[in-house]
C-alpha cells in the first residue's frame, strides 16, 4: 500500500486482488449470449471470441474458489412482456422493432452456460440493465462482505462489462478487468472498448491473477460458500 493524502491506496496487483477483500464477478455468461443454440447464435452473431474465453474463465473461477475469493454471478434477465423495460430502454434495446425476448426469466437462455455454473452459496445478481449496479443488490452485497476490489470477467465487452466496470469505479471499488476473459460479438468493438476501459482502471491477464491467488491461497481463510 502507499499513502496518498493520508489514505492507504492499493499499489500492485497482489494488493488489488487480495482474496480477503476481492470478488470475482462473472458477467452474463449465459446460453442466449454464448451458446450456439442461444439467441445470438440463432441470429448469426459471431460467437468465436466469447467461446475462446470460456476455458480461461473456468480456470480463473476454479482459482478463485481455491483461494477463497468471493464469486458473484451476474445474470441478465428479461421479464415477460417487457415489464422491466421503460420506453426509452425499449428503444435502445430493440432499435424500434418488436422486442426480442432473450434471457427471458426462467428460460434455458437465461441460464449460465455449462460448465460455468454457480455453486451453492455463490450469490446470483439478476439485472435488467447493462450495469450490474442498476436496480440490483450488488453494492449492498459487496459492502456487507467487506469487498473493496472487483475482478471482472464476462460478456459483452462494450456493453455489460464496460457498464459494470464504470459503475464499480463510481461506487468506489477498485476494478481489475481480466484482459483475456472478456469478449463480445464484434472484435472491432471489443478493441475500441478495451482502449477506453484501459484509461479508467487496471487490466491484468488471468495467469497473473491466478499466480497472485495461488500465492495468497495457502494463507487466506476460505470464505463461507467459496468451495
Amino acid at each position: 500500500m502507499k499513502s496518498i493524502w493520508g489514505k492507504p491506496v492499493c499499489e500492485d496487483l497482489g494488493e488489488l486482488v487480495d482474496p480477503a477483500r476481492t470478488a470475482l464477478v462473472v458477467i452474463d455468461i449465459q446460453n442466449d449470449f454464448v451458446h450456439p443454440d442461444g439467441y445470438y447464435g440463432q441470429i448469426g452473431k459471431d460467437l468465436s471470441q466469447m467461446q475462446e474465453i470460456l476455458p480461461r474463465v473456468v480456470a480463473l473461477l476454479e482459482g478463485a474458489r481455491q483461494a477463497g475469493v468471493m464469486v458473484i454471478w451476474v445474470q441478465q434477465t428479461l421479464l415477460p412482456n417487457a415489464r422491466a423495460d421503460s420506453p426509452s430502454w425499449l428503444r435502445r434495446r430493440t432499435r424500434g422493432t418488436m422486442p426480442p425476448e432473450w434471457t427471458l426469466e426462467g428460460s434455458w437462455g437465461e441460464d449460465f452456460i455449462a460448465p460455468l455454473r454457480p455453486r451453492p452459496g455463490e450469490p446470483i445478481v439478476k439485472k435488467h440493465r447493462s450495469s450490474a449496479f442498476v436496480g440490483t443488490s450488488l453494492d449492498l452485497l459487496l459492502r456487507s462482505n467487506e469487498i473493496e476490489s472487483l475482478v471482472l470477467t464476462g460478456v459483452v465487452t462494450q456493453g455489460c462489462v464496460e457498464s459494470t466496470g464504470r459503475d464499480a469505479t463510481f461506487h468506489d471499488y477498485y476494478v481489475v478487468l481480466v484482459r483475456d476473459c472478456v469478449g463480445t460479438i464484434d472484435r472491432e468493438l471489443h478493441a475500441a472498448s478495451m482502449i477506453c476501459q484501459s484509461t479508467r482502471y487496471d487490466f491484468a491477464d488471468s495467469e497473473a491473477i491466478l499466480a497472485e491467488w495461488a500465492r495468497a491461497g495457502a494463507r487466506t481463510p476460505l470464505r463461507a460458500g467459496a468451495r
